[in-house]
C-alpha cells in the first residue's frame, strides 16, 4: 500500500496532498487529502490498479457518473474526478466521525449526536432513495444501498464518540 500511496502523491502532487488512507474495499482505497485549491480536507477515492488492469475501468467511471448524478442530503457530492498517472478517481467532502455501522455496533447509549429513531429515519429515508434511484440507472451499492457502513447518521454530520 505504501507503493500506491506514494505514486498517488506523486501523480496527483499539484492538486491534493495526500495524508493517510481511510479505508479500503474490493474495488477502491480511500485517502484523507488535501485539496491544494480550495484549502479543504477531501475523501480521495481510488481505483485500485491492479483492480483497473484486470476488469478495466468501466464501472469505476459508472459509479463516479452515477455519484456525480445524485442529490441527497444523505449523499455526498463529487467535487472533482478524473484520471492521473494512470489513477481513476474522484473527490468528495471528507466528513469526519462515524458510520451508521460504526453507531449501531456501539449501540443505543453510546451513538450520542443522533438519536436511534433519527437514525431508523435515516435508515428508511435512504431506502426510498435507493428504489428512486436504482430505477432510473444501474447505481454501484456503495454509492445507494442502505449500508450503513457507506452512510451518515444524518446529513453532513457524524455520530459522537
Amino acid at each position: 500500500m505504501a507503493d500506491l500511496l506514494e505514486r498517488l502523491q506523486e501523480s496527483l502532487a499539484s492538486r491534493y496532498r495526500i495524508d493517510r488512507e481511510l479505508g479500503a474495499g474490493g474495488m477502491a482505497v480511500v485517502f484523507l487529502a488535501e485539496d491544494l485549491r480550495h484549502r479543504r480536507q477531501v475523501a480521495l477515492k481510488v481505483l485500485r490498479p491492479e483492480l483497473a488492469a484486470e476488469i478495466g475501468p468501466g464501472r469505476f467511471v459508472r459509479e463516479i457518473e452515477t455519484a456525480a448524478r445524485l442529490t441527497h442530503p444523505h449523499i455526498l457530492p463529487v467535487h472533482d474526478s478524473g484520471e492521473a498517472g494512470g489513477f481513476l478517481y474522484y473527490v468528495m467532502p471528507y466528513v469526519e466521525g462515524e458510520s451508521l455501522h460504526v453507531c449501531f455496533r456501539k449501540g443505543r447509549q453510546r451513538c450520542q449526536a443522533s438519536p436511534f429513531s433519527q437514525l431508523e429515519s435515516v435508515g428508511r429515508r435512504m431506502r426510498e432513495t435507493d428504489r428512486g434511484t436504482l430505477a432510473t440507472t444501474a447505481a454501484h451499492r456503495s454509492i445507494c444501498s442502505c449500508r450503513p457502513a457507506a452512510s451518515l447518521p444524518s446529513p453532513r454530520a457524524a455520530c459522537g464518540s
